[in-house]
């Protein structure tokens, strides 16, 4: 009610158009605002289906989020890119993974290898991103990680917030499991230099939200800057930038109306047979086809996916708006 001021209760109630006793915040802002937007276009169908049955609400619009390409890509890589210069970018992707890998040996004492397959979850720790699903069946994830055929390598870093003990939880359950494997392993923190690291050094970025959780999520965008497959379940910004199997992958969903555990353990599957089947042969088996998914991904994240693109959104069609 503080932002009311003095107002009182009964004018607070008729400018909000507010029954009974609850005062709900983002209904109110999308009643007094003149306009609002989500941060990609599935989460505006997600607003939508969620509000637009409250009358007098506002037009909301979608402005998806974007990172700074001037910043995060890897320049070097674009540059071997543009001369056709596969060996190059081959070769930078290993000096990258070594340097990430200095780190991991700094903060873990493990020792990962510049040639094998390395798949990395790095973001916000919180439940709905689902940083365990991985190892969701046990089973399955250590005959993943323990495969002499075809090596894996996992990092997982980030941080959960002190007060949600749900996702402390998923953390510790990942540093508890990961003690038991010497390709496998967590970094502290997530701060721009380490994700910049992560970034460049990553071969894959694993992306679970569970569907509609994601609002849009931006880790993907400067992975892909740095010729990292992103691996991904299709929410956020995501579905605007996808074409499976030409510029990332996409891991089946289950369907809309099943519950969370079924959800998990269907996509947790799905994710499995991905890896098995697909996507760690064909790092291994088929390198100009891998070649071609990080550099699809490098040349179609921008320019849409780019800061300035999402700046020039934001003055024109919502700074600027006239109702």
């Amino acid at each position: 009610m503080g932002f009311f001021g003095d107002a009182g209760e009964t004018n607070v109630r008729y400018i909000t158009q507010t029954d009974g006793d609850m005062l709900d915040h983002t209904l109110s802002a999308l009643r007094l605002a003149g306009i609002a937007n989500g941060v990609s276009k599935a989460h505006v169908k997600t607003l939508l289906n969620m509000w637009q049955g409250h009358a007098n609400i506002c037009p909301i619009i979608s402005i998806t989020n974007a990172q700074s390409y001037s910043f995060w890509s890897a320049k070097e890589m674009y540059a071997a890119i543009e001369r056709n210069d596969l060996d190059e970018m081959q070769r930078l992707k290993k000096q990258a993974k070594q340097l990430l890998f200095n780190v991991v040996a700094d903060q873990t004492g493990k020792i990962l290898e510049e040639d094998v397959f390395t798949l990395i979850f790095a973001k916000r720790f919180a439940g709905y991103k689902r940083a365990d699903l991985l190892m969701y069946n046990i089973e399955r994830f250590e005959r993943i990680v323990n495969n002499r055929q075809y090596p894996v390598q996992v990092i997982w870093a980030g941080k959960p917030h002190p007060a949600d003990y749900w996702a402390i939880g998923i953390y510790n359950k990942i540093v508890h499991h990961c003690r038991s494997y010497k390709n496998c392993a967590v970094l502290s923190g997530y701060e721009l230099w380490l994700s910049k690291l992560l970034k460049n050094g990553a071969d894959a970025w694993l992306n679970v939200p569970r569907i509609t959780h994601e609002a849009s999520g931006t880790s993907g965008m400067t992975a892909a800057m740095n010729g990292t497959v992103n691996i991904s379940i299709a929410d956020g910004w995501i579905p605007e930038f996808a074409e499976d199997r030409v510029n990332c992958i996409i891991i089946p969903a289950a369907d809309e109306k099943v519950g969370d555990y079924e959800r998990d353990a269907i996509e947790s599957n799905n994710l499995y047979d991905l890896l098995e089947n697909s996507v760690i042969p064909m790092y291994y088996n088929n390198k100009p086809g891998w070649q071609l998914l990080m550099t699809n991904g490098m040349r179609e994240i921008i320019p849409y996916f780019d800061s300035n693109r999402m700046n020039e959104e934001y003055y024109e069609k919502l700074y600027k708006y006239q109702p």
